[in-house]
């Protein structure tokens, strides 16, 4: 009874801290905070690997609204996002956003698994300034991130 419940602890100990995180993720996330290499960066967990990839970076001079395009309409994703904008002080300024993307048209499952093993790629991106949970596009609009990042 006791190895029982010592395997069904650690089962759980496991789903609890989400899936894996590829190499690359940390790597593209440091090209875009140290090196301005990249606008954005799409992450999505790959059913094969059981891991969070990096699905696409988007160019330095790619828009919000570019960036906003690039996520399904019916599927999860995790992003970050580089705003740059001005202060009222007329100094420029970059804020770097964490986008949880669960969409109302995806599965559950896939809801459940993308919100289980979201701090686990948090705790990977270090440097990120806010972070924001959108279920449908008004949610993360260029407004709402205007409006944090001041």
């Amino acid at each position: 009874m006791a190895s029982w419940r010592r395997s069904l602890s650690a089962g759980l100990g496991n789903a609890g801290s989400g899936m894996a995180v590829s190499g690359e993720c940390k790597n593209k996330f440091l090209e875009l905070q140290r090196k301005k290499a990249y606008r954005y960066l799409i992450f999505k967990i790959d059913d094969a690997t059981n891991e969070v990839v990096v699905e696409k970076t988007g160019a330095p001079a790619e828009s919000y609204d570019d960036f906003a395009a690039c996520l399904p309409e019916s599927d999860c994703r995790y992003a970050v996002f580089d705003f740059d904008f001005v202060t009222e002080d007329l100094c420029q300024k970059s804020k770097i956003f964490f986008i949880a993307w669960s969409p109302d048209l995806s599965r559950v499952k896939n809801k459940m698994i993308y919100a289980s093993s979201k701090d686990r790629i948090r705790r990977e991106l270090d440097g990120i300034h806010y972070e924001v949970q959108a279920t449908d596009p008004t949610e993360m609009d260029i407004e709402v991130i205007r409006d944090r990042a001041n």
